[in-house]
């Protein structure tokens, strides 16, 4: 199992798909891990055209969980995946990330733009978010948090191997990872690099997506109609067609 170390810190990723294409860097949402992309479908309709570099975050999956809300910096998280691109000696690469996975593309615009050619953004924005009722739902434990979870996302159904993935989770790391957001609102003009940005219009960030999105000057939008937040990832025959043709045409420039 392949780990790297950043400043002491242990991050597991896992490199899947054809190697003699462009790389692609997988990042997972909270309560997730790189098997969630397997699960989902979008390593199997990923794999044929990139060299996939999935990576699990700090504090979820088989990496490192530290208890300390200090060392879930964004800066600290855009740092975990360079040094995964180092370890496996990839100069440039392209980023898919889903919900944590995607606000961390605005990181990567702030604190490493040169190692990305293109950003895909899923359900994700620079707004200021407040994470203080998912914290206190899960100080009440991690089985009440997912029921009250799936009860405010009608039509996503949970199966087992969601349910085994995120009871395995180490329940203070996840509290002490999901800390509020400020508004980042200010790097927006400076991602200039190629950016595609998804989101369900029936996800509460939808209208934030959008606007988000109209702000920065190389993105283009693709709503998925009736997907709420979790279903915009887990039904990946959505948007697997919007992301495939969007990589054709980052790797074919």
């Amino acid at each position: 199992m392949p780990y790297v170390d950043n400043d002491g810190i242990r991050i597991h990723y896992q490199v899947d798909g054809n190697r003699d294409e462009p790389p692609l860097v997988l990042m997972h949402g909270t309560f997730q891990s790189l098997e969630d992309w397997y699960e989902s479908g979008w390593v199997e309709g990923l794999k044929n055209d990139n060299q996939l570099v999935l990576v699990d975050h700090r504090g979820m999956g088989h990496s490192d969980k530290p208890h300390d809300p200090d060392v879930y910096t964004l800066e600290l998280r855009v740092a975990d995946i360079v040094a995964v691109l180092d370890a496996l000696d990839i100069v440039k690469a392209n980023y898919f990330g889903y919900s944590t996975g995607g606000w961390i593309s605005f990181g990567i615009a702030k604190y490493a733009p040169e190692r990305f050619d293109s950003l895909i953004i899923g359900a994700s924005h620079t707004y200021p978010r407040d994470f203080g009722a998912m914290r206190r739902s899960l100080r009440r434990g991690i089985v009440t948090y997912m029921e009250e979870d799936f009860a405010n996302s009608p039509g996503l159904v949970m199966t087992d191997w969601y349910k085994t993935r995120r009871l395995a989770n180490d329940h203070e790391a996840l509290i002490a990872l999901q800390q509020d957001r400020p508004d980042m609102s200010d790097v927006i003009p400076s991602v200039t690099m190629p950016c595609l940005m998804y989101v369900g219009d029936a996800d509460p960030l939808y209208p934030q997506v959008v606007e988000c999105a109209k702000r920065m000057p190389n993105a283009r939008l693709v709503s998925l109609p009736g997907l709420g937040h979790g279903q915009g990832f887990r039904y990946s025959n959505d948007g697997l067609d919007h992301v495939r043709n969007f990589l054709a045409e980052m790797n074919h420039r």
